[in-house]
């Protein structure tokens, strides 16, 4: 194991700051890895790719922590990559956010008294591209200091005129194979934007409400008549049906007749559903089917009318009755009254909680409303995109989360992709004067006269083009050639079905075609190769992030406050394979200490003398040497296993541990105690070698503290220019020495115990002592001398040395018995408590394994290689009883 020697002129230590302050050297740093191009991707270059596209923000806001998650994952993928040798893609975006966007801009224009009406589309629009020029950079900004080594030369967004192109190329080949119509279908309908929104901008909050329960038909109990129940009685307005379950028999001889509304000049047929629960209230449901789900869909088994009772504003409209006009809220309060006044209010149920779907964006409740919307027939596609799972195509990461891909896939219903905004892909569709339809692609003129479609696509439609759409198609460019399929998509379950699924969709729609296959056959034409797929982020207490809860983190306070090294590892060190994680801000301040530990670790090794240089053969090395490069080796693997299976908390734990308990707190303290001994001797070497392994390790997660100590480490020359382009650390070849790890354990129990007793006797942990060391030769310990004497405060006795103390301590082949003269200053009561506690501990073993061997039901079930090693404790519990009282004795 080698690392390039500096250069004479580079002096190391004094290239250090006094102390880390990660401010001081971040945007600098960062600059300086953008400007030397380490983050281009070249699509001529022969090594393998490696690509992965950043699920884009919206251009309305700023990273959350959630982002921040996200950035870092990828980050350390795409920098691992790069240093293993391969031509790393990370492509860069924003999405347009239709709803988001167009909603900021129509609040500016009424902050002035203005709507978007008084301005008109076009210049409504120009004014949202101003808005988007001068406010869209905040993302990127913040992308820049959490230290995202994005291709920036490939910054992408949906509105470009190349992904517009894609868009409406897509949308002419769907409408060509006929998986694009216009259907009046139930939509999530939002009355402040007016405009349908998808159910991703729904969520759902329980709220207190009315359950009122009204009597439709005859106010004679002797004549035909149901109650219903609702909690949105101004619906009954729009109802066209009374449901009852078909094996309902008090219902059953109703079925099929009608009853008059009370404020409507129609009837209410009463039909058998199966869909009906017969135990619930009544077990009679009204059917409003232009304003319920499940209502629609009664409507549609049954042929019902589905009469729509409000405008595109939430207002009751085309009733013909004295709430037309009301907003739905108002008609709430005036047809239950009416009810009332008739006497067909049953019962009134204040408050009664329920979960309502409001609109993310405005806030509102959303409206189930019947709208001619324009639609994607899903079923082709999404059998395609779940076999692209089951044949192994593309892998879920977990494989846990593989039933819900399938659950969600293998029963998706048909996608509205029509929003009724100004801002967005406007549909290519053309209508003439007499109702003629006609798609026009990129290239083609629409009819002289004609007029276009005024709506809107969602969002999510451009963006599930995101992963080919932004490398150049539908042309056939060399990024696609190379970089496509991509290799991984990092994002959070929660978006699984609603992005993932599509870009899976388009992405396998259009994966014959030559833009992408190069006329030729490449594989699956799958948009990514893996996705991984990690957990939210929630607050200390565990509770989910929200702006609502007020618990939400800045990830740039972070930054200012611990470095962007400390948020990086904070989220790495916690990101599971599909699971959750918990953060708060004493996590970044660990991680900002650890950072700080890194650091002046290098720097103390660096002024003792570590200098980059060939490490010499085994035989040359101490024990301590070979254990830590031992463990060096150990440490590699693991990382990289875990970074292959994105278990990035795995890979942040193995090098946390080995740096601070090992490294930090061992091998630098007995390299000290080495150097002394044998100044020219390998330990500089050792030291620089792990240094340069570890830095390396640690780099894709902490890029900032690691490229400053490795800069110093190794100096400036060929080869030697940044950290992100230094080779990864390959396998050694240096297994760890079994032996050596032993005496090196023996080593640190000795230590840790003589440590103990002096802090139980209240010893200055500086004051040396006098101590002989007896057993240290039968216990195969005699290397380690020197160690002990350092590292525990001990000295040479000298002559007439009569101990007054003495700490025996049992190591892994003999007992060692460390002799002390403490000249007075042991505190004979704070020894024997401390020897009492020892002997309670060993006694509680004694116990438990005499129970565990005295239990004949376990010995018959537990294999020999357990009961085995329980004799093994119970015969050092005893033997451990036995010293310590004699050592009781010999204290009293």
């Amino acid at each position: 194991m080698t690392v390039s020697p500096k250069s004479a002129d580079s002096p190391g230590v004094q290239s250090l700051p006094k102390s880390w302050d990660p401010a001081a050297v971040e945007t600098e740093l960062y600059q300086g890895w953008v400007d030397a191009g380490y983050f281009t991707a070249d699509p001529t270059s022969g090594k393998p790719p490696y690509s992965i596209v950043l699920p884009p923000p919206n251009v309305t806001g700023s990273l959350h922590m959630g982002h921040a998650l996200d950035h870092t994952l990828m980050d350390a993928l795409t920098r691992r990559k790069r240093m293993q040798g391969y031509e790393v893609l990370w492509l860069p975006g924003m999405d347009h956010a239709g709803i988001a966007t167009q909603s900021v801009v129509e609040k500016q224009l009424a902050a002035d008294g203005k709507t978007k009406e008084d301005f008109g589309r076009e210049s409504f629009i120009d004014k949202v591209w101003e808005w988007k020029r001068e406010s869209g950079g905040t993302i990127g900004a913040q992308m820049r200091r959490i230290g995202d080594g994005v291709d920036w030369s490939r910054d992408r967004f949906t509105m470009d005129d190349g992904l517009s192109r894609a868009v409406r190329t897509i949308f002419k080949r769907l409408y060509d194979a006929d998986l694009i119509y216009q259907a009046e279908r139930l939509v999530n309908w939002s009355p402040v934007l007016e405009t349908a929104i998808s159910d991703l901008e729904v969520k759902y909050e329980d709220v207190e409400g009315e359950l009122v329960s009204f009597r439709y038909g005859s106010m004679d109990d002797a004549q035909p008549h149901l109650v219903v129940a609702t909690t949105r009685v101004e619906t009954m307005l729009g109802d066209t049906a009374i449901a009852v379950h078909p094996d309902d028999d008090r219902y059953r001889a109703l079925v099929g007749q009608t009853l008059p509304h009370p404020f409507l000049d129609t009837q209410i047929i009463i039909v058998a559903d199966a869909h009906v629960d017969p135990e619930f209230g009544t077990g009679a449901v009204k059917v409003t089917p232009a304003h319920d789900p499940n209502d629609f869909e009664i409507g549609v088994r049954h042929n019902l009318p589905m009469p729509s009772i409000m405008d595109g504003k939430g207002r009751i409209a085309g009733t013909g009755t004295r709430f037309d006009g009301m907003d739905r809220f108002a008609a709430r309060v005036a047809v239950r009254e009416a009810l009332a006044a008739e006497g067909r209010v049953v019962e009134e149920k204040r408050p009664y909680v329920h979960s309502v779907g409001h609109s993310e964006r405005s806030g509102e409740p959303i409206e189930p409303r019947l709208s001619l919307q324009w639609w994607v027939n899903v079923s082709s596609m999404a059998t395609a995109a779940g076999d692209a799972v089951r044949n192994g195509d593309t892998v879920i990461h977990p494989a846990s989360l593989e039933p819900r891909w399938f659950a969600w896939v293998d029963n998706m219903h048909d996608w509205c992709i029509s929003r009724q905004l100004w801002w967005g892909h406007r549909i290519p569709i053309w209508h003439g004067p007499n109702g003629e339809k006609v798609c026009v692609g990129p290239d083609e003129t629409p009819p002289e006269g004609w007029q276009q479609d005024p709506d809107v696509l969602d969002t999510w439609f451009s963006s599930a083009l995101w992963p080919f759409s932004t490398m150049g198609w539908p042309d056939r460019t060399p990024e696609l050639e190379k970089f496509y399929p991509t290799t991984v998509l990092v994002t959070g379950y929660d978006i699984l079905f609603f992005w993932v699924a599509r870009m899976m969709m388009f992405g396998t729609f259009v994966g014959g075609d030559d833009a992408i296959t190069g006329g030729g056959t490449r594989g699956p034409q799958v948009p990514f190769e893996n996705v991984f797929l990690h957990g939210l982020i929630r607050d200390e207490f565990g509770r989910k992030m929200s702006k609502s809860k007020g618990n939400g983190i800045d990830p740039l306070d972070w930054v200012d406050a611990f470095g962007a090294d400390a948020l990086r590892f904070t989220l790495a060190r916690g990101a599971n394979p599909g699971g959750d994680m918990s953060i708060g801000e004493d996590y970044a301040r660990a991680s900002r200490n650890f950072a700080t530990k890194l650091f002046n670790a290098t720097k103390f090794a660096l002024m003792n003398g570590a200098s980059p240089a060939p490490v010499p053969g085994a035989d040359a090395l101490t024990d301590a040497d070979r254990w830590i490069l031992g463990r060096l080796e150990e440490v590699r693997a693991e990382v990289d296993s875990a970074f292959d299976g994105y278990e990035f908390s795995r890979a942040c734990e193995s090098l946390y541990h080995f740096a601070w308990d090992e490294f930090c707190d061992w091998y630098l303290e007995l390299a000290k105690v080495q150097l002394a001994d044998q100044p020219d001797g390998p330990t500089n070497a050792v030291l620089a070698a792990v240094l340069d392994s570890l830095l390396k390790l640690l780099h894709p997660v902490m890029p900032f503290v690691t490229e400053t100590l490795w800069k110093a480490l190794v100096g400036d020359g060929p080869g030697r220019e940044s950290l992100v382009i230094a080779n990864w650390p390959e396998p050694s070849g240096i297994a760890l020495d079994a032996l050596a790890g032993s005496r090196i354990a023996d080593m640190q129990k000795l230590v840790t115990e003589v440590r103990r007793f002096r802090s139980d006797q209240g010893l200055n942990d500086r004051q040396r002592v006098p101590a002989r060391l007896i057993g240290i030769a039968e216990a195969d310990v005699s290397t380690q001398v020197a160690a002990v004497t350092s590292l525990a405060w001990l000295t040479e006795p000298a002559d007439g040395f009569t101990p007054s103390a003495a700490v025996e301590v049992r190591l892994s082949r003999g007992t060692v018995l460390v002799e002390l003269d403490t000249s007075g200053t042991v505190d004979v009561a704070a020894e024997r408590r401390r020897l009492e506690k020892d002997l309670a501990a060993a006694k509680k073993e004694l116990t438990q394994t005499a129970a565990k061997l005295g239990n004949d039901e376990f010995l018959a079930k537990a294999p020999d290689a357990v009961v085995g090693k329980i004799r093994g404790r119970q015969q050092i519990a005893g033997e451990e009883v036995e010293r310590i009282t004699a050592r009781l004795a010999g204290l009293a």
